[in-house]
């Protein structure tokens, strides 16, 4: 599958998965475009996954129940992802990009009494899926840069996060490796 009908099919199901409020289908498919865009690091995957994590926390927390007119705005959003899957499937770049960043406002403007809570979710989103690239192996630096965060910002939160646990991080104990090592040159 092409990068771009992975996103095609990334987006229809996040239409889908907002329709059902379902966050975890949400969440769960915003780690798997973060794993895409940390290979092509392409600026609008890295977008699309902020995005859907954002909603995916807005609905988690239960505050769409706050908004006025939760309903109307999903709708909003999923008119605004069909636009920006048929630039997509149409090759207008600059349109699909139009579309991720009217998005990305909608979002943050989905009711003025939350509008502070969800700038933060979407900075904090941006900081979470900045510490997924650099798990990837992106350098931190670069990470930043992608995501238009501070090196700082992302260092802290990195920092608090014990991401070198991870299993595929691990080295193999030196017994291990030297019998690797005999097998391989036998």
């Amino acid at each position: 599958m092409s990068e771009k009908e992975h996103l095609i099919m990334v987006l229809k199901e996040t239409q889908s998965a907002l329709l059902t409020n379902n966050s975890m289908k949400l969440e769960h498919l915003s780690d798997q475009t973060i794993h895409s865009a940390s290979i092509d690091q392409h600026t609008d995957s890295i977008t699309i996954a902020v995005i859907i994590y954002s909603l995916s926390k807005i609905i988690s927390k239960k505050d769409y129940l706050h908004v006025k007119n939760w309903d109307l705005s999903v709708k909003k959003i999923n008119a605004l992802i069909n636009l920006a899957n048929s630039s997509l499937e149409g090759d207008d770049f600059e349109k699909y990009t139009s579309y991720l960043e009217q998005l990305r406002k909608s979002i943050s403007n989905l009711s003025i009494n939350l509008k502070p809570y969800i700038q933060d979710v979407l900075k904090k989103a941006s900081i979470n899926k900045a510490s997924k690239i650099y798990e990837h192996g992106i350098s931190l630096s670069q990470t930043a840069k992608l995501l238009g965060i501070s090196s700082w910002e992302l260092s802290e939160y990195i920092g608090q996060k014990s991401i070198y646990e991870k299993q595929y991080n691990l080295t193999l104990n030196i017994k291990k490796r030297a019998e690797m090592a005999l097998e391989f040159f036998s």
